[in-house]
């Protein structure tokens, strides 16, 4: 007799079998594309080329053509770099964090939130290259012979640990999703009724056979994997952070930074997550594996680290006093109350009050109240990073040199750029590949679903094992 425990609600819901999960999953792959994915893809589509005519522009005039000025040198470009690599934070973590913890709830969004931090990352990088006003002399901040010249990168330099962090960063998130994927491209390719379609997935599915020693080492590497990632979780926002506080600028000279934006980074990862997961949940109609279970646990996440974000912006104000220094001291007062006291003001409400909204149990399991709040989150984050860089700049030492940033059309779209990019090839990911990992779900089913399942005479059915009303809340 098989026994569940009933402290802990399935994580699968509606009695799936092993059979439903490959097709609930492979469906949307196989199928046509929708009118909405349609409609979704070409406004992608539309932002994508209006931001890079924005990005083509900026590099034949120049820098000039965003809002910088003598005084703020920094603006939207570095607060939008940053705000993206924090975004890829929450796929790692959920992957290789969550994985080495054995927390079965990952299973069902770590393939997407994967995806989401590839996508994030080059992002990030368009930034790093935009910003450099040359992109074709970015190979100058690698650390290449001197037969390309004399000119060696300073690696005392924070700017130049950043294209280490992130290009190694990078490389392990995709190869981490990538290796996650064969599994599923196998059963796809196994599915497949055109050649086209069975050449594609087989070439990307590498000759996978699903043999015992093929399982054996897919999870051997996912572990390797896991442990090379989890580091760089931490490390790669440190570096970032690391542009700031290891310069003389009130407001940015501070050793709390590396914490304090790793925090910030999986609390606006987590959020970009939930807006993602919310809504492929309901257009590919996957209720039964992204539950209201695996929603309240983003949730407690995103509590405790806007918890952590909210606690270091009252340390920061308090070292700023406590330091004596009176031009510390003004950067976090002139932050509050000065000219842009309103970038202040939305950052604090968005990532120190709106998350405490999740202590409550209602608001925590509903789909409506996360969505919102994930989006107010993410506004939060951007405008932390907005306000840090820019307060911080905006007036110095000298008064005679104080001024204002007002961005352009062009930092703008670039900005614009971005988000057709990531939601292009966003939807391109969820159409053409599985949106969930099917052999991760099928691998916890017996313990985290509704029914255990049973195979007879061939046939993959569910043996119901536990009360319906497990999952009551949701309804």
């Amino acid at each position: 007799m098989h026994v569940t425990s009933p402290v802990r609600p399935p994580l699968v819901t509606g009695a799936k079998t092993y059979a439903d999960v490959t097709e609930d999953i492979c469906r949307h792959v196989e199928a046509k594309p929708t009118k909405e994915w349609w409609v979704a893809f070409i406004i992608s589509v539309v932002v994508l080329i209006y931001g890079t005519a924005c990005v083509f522009w900026t590099w034949w005039e120049g820098l000039g053509v965003w809002g910088l000025n003598k005084t703020v040198g920094w603006a939207w470009d570095i607060t939008n770099f940053v705000w993206w690599v924090g975004i890829g934070h929450a796929g790692t973590l959920i992957s290789a964090i969550l994985l080495l913890f054995r927390q079965k709830w990952r299973t069902s969004i770590n393939r997407a939130a994967e995806a989401m931090t590839i996508f994030a990352v080059l992002c990030a990088a368009s930034f790093i290259l935009m910003h450099m006003g040359r992109p074709w002399m970015a190979y100058w901040a690698l650390p290449l012979p001197n037969a390309f010249g004399s000119l060696w990168v300073n690696f005392n330099s924070p700017l130049v640990w950043d294209v280490f962090a992130i290009s190694t960063y990078f490389s392990v998130s995709l190869v981490f999703w990538y290796i996650g994927l064969i599994p599923d491209l196998a059963t796809i390719r196994d599915r497949a009724r055109s050649k086209v379609s069975r050449f594609i997935y087989g070439s990307l599915a590498m000759g996978w056979t699903g043999s015992a020693k093929a399982w054996s080492r897919y999870e051997y590497i996912s572990l390797i994997l896991a442990g090379l990632a989890t580091p760089l979780v931490l490390s790669v926002h440190t570096i970032v952070s690391m542009d700031f506080a290891t310069s003389v600028i009130p407001g940015w000279h501070t050793t709390i930074f590396p914490p304090y934006f790793v925090a910030g980074a999986i609390f606006s990862g987590f959020a970009m997550v939930q807006n993602l997961m919310l809504i492929t949940r309901v257009v590919y109609k996957l209720e039964d594996y992204i539950t209201i279970e695996h929603i309240e646990s983003m949730n407690k996440v995103i509590t405790l680290t806007g918890s952590i974000v909210g606690v270091a912006y009252i340390t920061e104000f308090f070292i700023a006093w406590y330091s004596g220094v009176e031009y510390e001291s003004y950067a976090f007062i002139n932050r509050a109350t000065g000219p842009y006291w309103w970038a202040y003001l939305t950052m604090m409400t968005c990532n120190v009050i709106t998350p405490q909204l999740f202590w409550s149990r209602y608001i925590r399991r509903s789909v409506t109240w996360t969505f919102f709040i994930a989006i107010l989150v993410n506004i939060g984050m951007w405008f932390e990073r907005f306000v840090i860089i820019v307060t911080s700049l905006h007036r110095d030492y000298l008064p005679s040199s104080w001024a204002m940033f007002s961005p352009t059309m062009f930092d703008i779209g670039d900005y614009i750029f971005s988000f057709g990019f990531f939601f292009t090839f966003f939807l391109l990911f969820s159409k053409f590949l599985p949106v969930v990992n099917m052999a991760e779900v099928k691998s916890v089913l017996r313990s985290s679903s509704e029914t255990l399942p049973k195979k007879v005479a061939g046939v993959a059915k569910g043996e119901r094992v536990a009360s319906p009303n497990y999952n009551k809340d949701a309804q």
